[in-house]
């Protein structure tokens, strides 16, 4: 929970600070609380980063990673806030933000619940789709590991194409959808 939901329900930022000298919260970080004896799921980073970036989207090699394709472990959260979006600063958290717009920061995009909170993630096709877009950043051969997993698990090519159309990489992509149909 954030501070702010804690104060919400009735609790005052003193009666927060007892309870945590008490031992009966947690803080997990600068305005992020649990409840004592509290055990982390392996997506904890993504719930903490939902909390702290109500309005981000959780993309690229985290979405990877929280869909079991390929063989990427990231050590910071990759989010997607909008062009015009604050960057939010969290320097206990690590972040990586990348901008994406209009149609980009709405498409493709579903709602897991981890640990109790709402967090927004990138489908698998919007999220190959988003690897080959972002290659430069990420790498090809992370994006490349993708497709291959994506095709292999037999997901439909529908999906990643309307993707891809939306993120506009489809011509970058096709050189290397039809190498792995092929």
């Amino acid at each position: 929970m954030r501070s702010r939901d804690l104060e919400a329900k009735g609790t005052s930022r003193p009666a927060i600070r007892r309870l945590v000298e008490a031992g009966k919260l947690e803080r997990l970080g600068r305005g992020l609380y649990a409840a004592a004896g509290f055990q982390a799921t392996e997506h904890h980073g993504l719930a903490a980063a939902a909390l702290r970036v109500p309005n981000g989207v959780v993309c690229l090699l985290s979405a990877l990673q929280f869909h079991r394709l390929g063989t990427q472990a990231p050590f910071e959260t990759w989010l997607a806030i909008g062009v015009k979006d604050r960057k939010p600063t969290a320097h206990d958290l690590p972040l990586r933000i990348v901008r994406f717009s209009g149609a980009a920061l709405k498409h493709g995009v579903e709602v897991h619940v981890i640990e109790g909170v709402p967090v927004r993630v990138t489908t698998v096709a919007r999220t190959v789709a988003d690897c080959f877009k972002y290659r430069n950043k990420i790498g090809l051969n992370v994006a490349l590991e993708a497709l291959r997993e994506y095709r292999r698990s037999r997901r439909p090519m529908d999906d990643l194409t309307e993707a891809a159309s939306v993120v506009r990489v489809v011509n970058v992509m096709r050189p290397y959808l039809e190498a792995v149909v092929a």
